[in-house]
C-alpha cells in the first residue's frame, strides 16, 4: 500500500505502517552515518546534549555527493545500516521513531524498534540521484568536520522508501524470502 507521511514522524503513523509498505515521506529528516552516530554516543556518554533531539525524528544513514550548481545536495543514496546497530538501540530509547537505510538490522535493533513502536525504511541503493529529486533542502547542523558524513537536516517531499521493518517485528527481509522460497 502506497503511504504519504510528514516527519516528524508520530507513533500512531509508525505504528500504522506495516512491514511491504512504500511510504512517501514529506517533512524534515536528518543525516547520520558511523562517524556522527559514534560522535553522538560519546556526547551521550559524556551527559551532554546531543545537537539533534531524537524525539519523533527519522535518520536517514546516508552521506552525500557534493551538490550539482542550483541543487541543494548531490547523490544521496542509502548506507548499509548494519554499521550503525551498536548505536541504534540507544537513539530509539530516547524517542527516534526511524531510520532509513539499506540491508538487514540485528535482533537488538528489532527489539528496539518494537519496543519504541518505531519503524525502519529502506531506499533503494544505486539510486541516490534520483532520491536526492526528494530532497528540497539540505543544511548542515552539526559535526561539520566530519565532511560528508557531518549531521544534515533535510527538508523533504515525497521522499520513497519501504517499511523493511514495522513496529510490531515483521521483518520485510524475512518475510519476502519466505514467500520466495514457497513459490519455487
Amino acid at each position: 500500500m502506497d503511504r504519504y507521511i510528514t516527519v516528524p514522524l508520530q507513533e500512531a503513523d509508525a505504528v500504522s505502517l506495516k512491514a511491504g509498505d512504500y511510504v512517501y515521506l514529506t517533512g524534515t529528516i536528518y543525516t547520520a552515518r558511523d562517524a556522527a552516530h559514534k560522535r553522538m554516543y560519546e556526547t551521550l556518554d559524556a551527559k551532554e546534549a546531543l545537537p539533534i533531539e531524537m524525539d519523533r525524528n527519522v535518520i536517514y544513514y546516508m552521506g552525500p555527493s557534493p551538490a550539482r550548481e542550483g541543487r541543494p545536495i548531490g547523490s544521496a543514496g542509502p548506507t548499509t545500516a548494519s554499521r550503525m546497530d551498536k548505536y541504534a538501540p540507544r537513539l530509539l530509547d530516547l524517542g527516534l521513531k526511524g531510520m532509513i537505510g539499506k540491508g538487514k538490522r540485528s535482533q537488538a535493533v528489532k527489539d528496539a524498534i518494537v519496543r519504541n513502536k518505531a519503524v525502519y525504511f529502506a531506499a533503494v541503493g544505486g539510486a541516490g540521484a534520483l532520491l536526492s529529486r526528494s530532497i528540497v533542502e539540505s543544511t548542515v547542523i552539526a559535526y561539520d568536520d566530519l565532511g560528508t558524513e557531518a549531521i544534515r537536516e533535510l527538508k523533504v517531499k515525497d521522499f520513497p522508501c519501504i517499511v523493511v521493518i514495522d513496529s510490531q517485528g515483521n521483518d520485510l527481509y524475512e518475510t519476502a524470502t519466505a514467500q520466495y522460497c514457497k513459490n519455487i
